[in-house]
């Protein structure tokens, strides 16, 4: 057996995949401890060996060092290398020579999750260097979509509402540390309730797909796509230059009102998993009606995003995985913020302004040594929301943790 490891998991996802991963750990003969920061990290941990932590963030460096030295820990895990509780504990794993083993949703969805050493996404230590992927992709497998499984949406629901449902307790066994998001459950899942009866009861939205998939797949007009991101995710709080996603958005419009094909229309989509807080469909129109683009531009709720990208002229984006979808489609594909696929070959590395007007596709050979190396390096075949997801994750993921 491989040298015993010391695991202390900080917060993982809203599910119990963090305690099955801490539980096949434990049966391979490692040892595993937990933080909990709120009520729900309680609930999902069923292994013990836990400590709350209860003080505030500026309190996190002295408690994480005293962990790790009075513990031995040896490997730290963790989803989200963002978030204000997780950041000082890199720091301090890094100085003494813990692993980190960050978790987060993966790179090339629905059946990969990513599984990276110090850190993901803008703290990817990936490069982003075209010859280092076509380099090695000659010796790497081709690796297929993975094994598939089936994710019910409501199960993911009720795994965040299972974590979610104890939040009240906070104020009192976790006062001190602050949430992530800047709204409370409720409020979300309220928001999120009264979008999703809506978009099911609107009429008006299914007619609009209809025909927007009819003027797209005759090629009545030309579109570009521009998918929307959650306005919480750290991919736009951190890795990319834009205070919020109307920010970004605004950039994008204004630059498509100049210099895009005058016949040429901007789709624009919603985030399957935006909540609502926050009136995407007015903020936009504003914006288009001030530049005198409302007629072409296009917002939409839904959609298939494979069919929207295989007839959709380029794509935009900030840095969504749509983006990487996008390549695999073969279509031009600009990139706004921090992401590991924007590399010369691949994504268009000219200004916003001179996009609308490029024929410059992915070179595909690159891709598909980029996506190999990517998920060879990174990506773990599994999921982190049902019972069949998290036992690939879990045993997919014991090789890459005790290495």
């Amino acid at each position: 057996m491989k040298s015993k490891r010391r695991f202390l998991f900080l917060q993982g996802v809203c599910s119990p995949f963090f305690s099955c991963l801490a539980k096949a750990l434990v049966d391979c003969g490692h040892e595993v401890r937990k933080i909990n920061y709120t009520v729900g990290d309680r609930f999902y941990w069923t292994l013990g060996n836990s400590t709350p932590y209860r003080s505030s963030l500026g309190d996190l460096h002295s408690f994480y060092l005293e962990q790790m030295a009075h513990h031995e820990i040896t490997d730290i895990v963790l989803f989200g290398d963002c978030r204000p509780i997780h950041r000082p504990a890199i720091d301090v794993a890094k100085s003494k020579n813990v692993r980190v083993h960050v978790y987060e949703e993966g790179y090339f969805r629905p059946f990969w999750v990513t599984l990276e050493a110090g850190g993901v996404n803008g703290q990817s230590s990936l490069p982003r260097n075209a010859q280092y992927y076509l380099d090695k992709g000659c010796s790497t497998l081709d690796y297929d979509n993975g094994t598939p499984f089936r994710s019910a949406f409501w199960k993911r629901v009720a795994y965040d509402i299972g974590y979610n449902f104890w939040a009240g307790l906070n104020r009192f066994f976790h006062a001190g540390v602050p949430g992530h998001v800047p709204y409370s459950p409720l409020q979300e899942y309220l928001a999120y309730a009264k979008k999703t009866i809506v978009d099911i009861t609107s009429k008006k939205n299914k007619s609009d797909l209809t025909e927007l998939y009819c003027e797209m797949e005759t090629g009545a007009s030309i579109f570009y796509l521009f998918p929307l991101q959650l306005a919480t995710d750290s991919q736009i709080t951190h890795h990319s230059p834009f205070s919020s996603i109307e920010d970004a958005a605004a950039k994008i419009i204004r630059s498509f009102a100049s210099y895009a094909p005058p016949d040429a229309k901007l789709l624009i989509k919603s985030h399957p998993l935006d909540p609502g807080m926050i009136d995407y469909r007015s903020k936009i129109l504003q914006i288009a009606q001030a530049l005198g683009v409302c007629s072409r531009v296009v917002y939409i709720n839904g959609g298939n995003l494979p069919r929207l990208i295989t007839f959709s002229r380029a794509t935009v984006t900030i840095n969504s995985t749509v983006g990487a979808s996008s390549l695999l489609h073969g279509k031009p594909t600009k990139v706004l913020g921090s992401a590991i696929y924007d590399i010369p070959g691949l994504t268009y590395q000219g200004t916003l302004d001179s996009f609308w007007y490029t024929d410059e596709t992915p070179n595909m050979q690159l891709f598909k040594s980029f996506r190999n190396v990517v998920i060879n390096e990174t990506q773990v075949n599994g999921g982190f929301y049902c019972k069949t997801g998290i036992e690939l994750a879990v045993r997919n993921s014991l090789n890459r943790l005790i290495d």
